[in-house]
């Protein structure tokens, strides 16, 4: 993202705006609401990405970075299990995860640091090299119906480059390790493209003709190399910071496409991606202009959103994000989420997205979880609710590059474990992990927990399964997501609750 200015995450909540679902400067005309598609590989047609039967699908995603820092695997694993963390993804309505990557995580026996394996917590992560991380994560995230979109943010874990190579990390490099996860992931389509190069800015240039430089020119090389090994990826090319003396984001203009366009020579797979912040990340001049937040679309149109409006390419704004802590913040997510197109009006002939961050360690932005790793920020999650899109289907728990999804020939009985941990407790409510873990040697179908509870409490809401509650006692069921458990493997489902006195419940788990 970017990095002008970094601010350590606070921990103070401020009084926010509520959505104001904006539908700023778009035409009223109103489409079907796209089904679950998304079937095979995708490909582009004019504005719209359309799955391999030519149905069209909305990308609404977030960033799970990590991959990118010296822990070389995306964080919170020190916290909780990787698939808890995808679960959770898909019950809040994301259907794509953007995993941010560095270069180091392709050298040689590059393996992962920060990782708790303590009560059977990415258990079938142990030993495994970063890559091999990277393989588990795009095999679970298939099983849950989520699509996987690489991007390679930095060329080493130091810092965020303003080109495409450095000295260390020439750009052979770049295009040879573009070209080797483009073929790890061939024939697996769960991982439907890579994102070439994270916010390149000044001194690259769109269309200058210089090679050192011309991004645009990069981009095409880099991009058919993707493509002469995995020909089905999409390519998602980001924008520059300045084109014809007009500055914006790091990588989020795209000015120069109207002139410039990126070609590759298979056709129908380019996806423009900017970027856009808001004042806790830098402050901008358009912020302070009188007509805030009307401005924006107009913003938005001259820096990217005019490649939708022209039917030129698909754009995917791959990251977006704020603390909400100020006004100006509040009433900048709102705009942009109208401008990006609500889902119910316009179906998936819209803008699509990836929003900055799942993690809550984002200096500049915090994240869609709370700083223990559990807790929804539930106001930030909200602004986006009206551009969330359908999920996906399963892949069915395929694997790529060695990684296993666990499973059983049936001959075993169906056993399972449930192990309850309060997350938060304000007082006036707390939050709740149960972990669901198959002790049989064979796969489970389903699996259903239940217990008493000793004083009043009173289940609120609950996420990664569904529930009923009789008196004190509660009964949860697996989501249709989540009821296949390997042997050996876990899961999980959350919820909220109203205190009533007492102390944690003893579970019990049922297997099928």
């Amino acid at each position: 993202m970017f990095r002008t200015l970094r601010r350590a995450l606070c921990t103070a909540v401020a009084a926010l705006l509520l959505p104001l679902g904006l539908g700023l400067g778009l035409p009223a005309t109103a489409h079907a609401a796209p089904a679950a598609g998304g079937a095979g590989y995708w490909h582009t047609s004019g504005r719209q990405i359309l799955d391999a039967s030519g149905q069209a699908v909305r990308i609404a995603g977030i960033n799970w970075f990590g991959f990118e820092t010296d822990n070389r695997v995306v964080h919170g694993l020190w916290s909780r299990d990787y698939k808890s963390m995808i679960d959770q993804m898909k019950s809040l309505g994301y259907n794509t995860i953007r995993l941010p990557y560095s270069d180091d995580i392709l050298k040689s026996g590059a393996a992962p640091t920060g990782i708790d394996f303590s009560a059977g917590k990415n258990a079938d992560l142990q030993g495994l090299t970063s890559l091999q991380v990277i393989d588990r994560i795009v095999a679970y995230a298939g099983q849950d119906g989520l699509k996987v979109i690489l991007d390679r943010h930095r060329p080493n874990s130091a810092g965020q480059s303003a080109l495409w190579y450095t000295s260390a990390v020439p750009e052979s490099t770049w295009i040879a390790n573009l070209k080797s996860l483009a073929s790890r992931y061939k024939g697996n389509s769960t991982v439907i493209g890579i994102d070439l190069h994270n916010e390149p800015h000044d001194p690259a240039c769109w269309g200058c003709g210089d090679q050192a430089t011309d991004w645009r020119l990069a981009a095409e090389r880099a991009g058919n190399a993707v493509l002469s090994v995995n020909p089905d990826l999409l390519v998602f090319v980001e924008g520059v910071q300045t084109y014809n003396g007009v500055s914006g984001w790091w990588g989020g203009n795209l000015m120069g496409v109207a002139q410039y366009p990126v070609r590759l020579d298979v056709a129908n797979r380019v996806v423009y991606s900017p970027h856009d912040y808001a004042t806790s990340v830098a402050q901008q001049s358009w912020f302070s202009d009188p007509s805030f937040p009307n401005n924006m679309p107009g913003i938005w149109d001259k820096y990217w959103g005019y490649i939708f409006k022209q039917n030129i390419a698909p754009v995917w704004l791959g990251e977006f994000g704020t603390t909400l802590q100020s006004t100006v913040d509040q009433k900048w997510l709102a705009a942009l989420a109208g401008y990006l197109r609500p889902t119910s009006t316009y179906g998936a002939d819209s803008f699509h997205w990836t929003f900055w961050s799942w993690n809550p360690n984002s200096g500049d932005t915090g994240g869609i979880l709370k700083d223990d790793w559990q807790t929804v920020d539930t106001v930030k999650d909200g602004y986006l609710a009206t551009i969330k899109a359908p999920g996906f289907p399963s892949s069915g728990g395929g694997d790529n590059g060695g990684g296993d999804n666990g499973g059983g020939d049936g001959g075993g009985k169906a056993t399972c474990r449930a192990a309850y941990a309060v997350s938060s407790d304000w007082g006036g409510g707390f939050n709740a992990e149960v972990t669901v873990t198959n002790t049989g040697t064979t796969a489970i179908k389903s699996w259903k927990v239940t217990w008493t509870w000793s004083g009043s409490q009173k289940v609120t809401n609950m996420w990664n399964a569904t529930y009923t509650q009789s008196g004190s006692t509660v009964t949860a069921v697996n989501a249709a997501h989540n009821g296949s458990v390997a042997a050996g493997g876990s899961t999980s489902f959350g919820f909220g609750g109203a205190p009533g006195g007492g102390s944690a419940p003893s579970l019990s788990c049922t297997a099928a």
